[in-house]
C-alpha cells in the first residue's frame, strides 16, 4: 500500500463551545502526526474555544483557526473550511473530524494510508468491529434508524451515511458543487457523501468505536432531526 504523506493532509475540526475538548484533541493529533495541518473552524464560541486554539498555535505551527462571526450550523462551517483549505493546491486529503473526542485520533494514520487507494475513507460505527459507547438506547436507535433510512431512500452504498469521521480526496472534492447542499446540520454529512458518490468516489469503511462526549453538550436538536428526515428525499428528488 502506498503511504501518503501527512504533510499534504489537513484535518478540519468544527467547534462551538468545545474549549475543554479542543485542548485535548489537538495535542493528541499532533502527537501521532507531527507535520499534519489542522484547521479549527469556530463559530464564535462564547466559552473561549478560539482563545484556547490561539494559545495552542504557539506550540503547533501547522495549527490554524478560522473564526466565523455567528453560529450557522455544521454545513456552512464545513463549506467555508473546504473553500479555505482547497485553495492550497498541495492539499491531497481533507479529513473531517469532531472536536468532542468521539473520534479517536488513533485511526488517522490508517485513514491517510488507505486514502492512497480510495477517494473516501469512512470511520464507520456500523460495520463489523465498529460500535458506539455511552449512548442512551433512544440515541442508538435514532442513529441506526437514520442510517438505514438514508441508505434505503438514496441508495448510498455506505453502512455509515451520517458519520462525521471521514478522509476525502481533495482533488475530487474540488469538483463537487457544494452550493447544491441546502442543509445546515448533521444532514450535511449525508448530502456531502451523496455528492461524492454521485461524482464516482471510490470508498472504504473502517470500523471505529464512537464514544459519547464526556464534556460539553450535544448539538443534536429536534430541528436537526427533522432536517435529517427530509434530507434523503431532497437528495433523491434533486430539490
Amino acid at each position: 500500500m502506498l503511504q501518503i504523506s501527512d504533510m499534504s493532509s489537513v484535518v478540519i475540526i468544527p467547534t462551538y463551545n468545545e474549549r475543554n475538548n479542543i485542548e485535548q484533541v489537538i495535542p493528541a493529533i499532533f502527537n501521532l502526526l507531527p507535520t499534519i495541518s489542522i484547521l479549527v473552524v469556530d463559530d464564535n464560541s462564547p466559552d473561549g474555544t478560539a482563545e484556547v486554539v490561539c494559545e495552542l498555535q504557539k506550540k503547533y505551527p501547522t495549527l490554524r483557526l478560522l473564526n466565523r462571526p455567528n453560529k450557522e450550523g455544521l454545513g456552512k462551517a464545513y463549506i467555508q473550511a473546504f473553500t479555505t483549505v482547497l485553495a492550497d493546491s498541495e492539499i491531497e486529503t481533507v479529513v473531517m473530524m469532531d472536536a468532542d473526542l468521539s473520534h479517536d485520533p488513533k485511526h488517522l494514520k490508517e485513514m491517510l494510508e488507505l486514502r492512497s487507494d480510495y477517494d473516501l475513507i469512512i470511520g464507520s460505527r456500523y460495520i463489523k468491529g465498529g460500535r458506539t459507547e455511552g449512548w442512551q438506547l433512544y440515541r442508538r436507535i435514532l442513529s441506526r434508524g437514520a442510517n438505514l433510512y438514508c441508505k434505503f431512500i438514496t441508495g448510498l452504498p455506505f453502512f455509515d451515511c451520517t458519520g462525521g469521521f471521514n478522509a476525502v480526496n481533495a482533488q475530487l472534492l474540488r469538483k463537487i458543487d457544494l452550493n447544491k447542499i441546502n442543509v445546515s446540520g448533521y444532514a450535511f454529512i449525508m448530502h456531502f457523501k451523496y455528492l461524492l458518490n454521485e461524482a464516482g468516489a471510490t470508498s472504504h469503511e473502517i470500523p471505529i468505536v464512537f464514544k459519547n462526549r464526556i464534556d460539553g453538550v450535544s448539538k443534536l436538536s429536534n430541528l436537526i432531526i427533522r432536517e435529517g428526515i427530509l434530507a434523503p428525499w431532497k437528495m433523491r428528488w434533486k430539490i
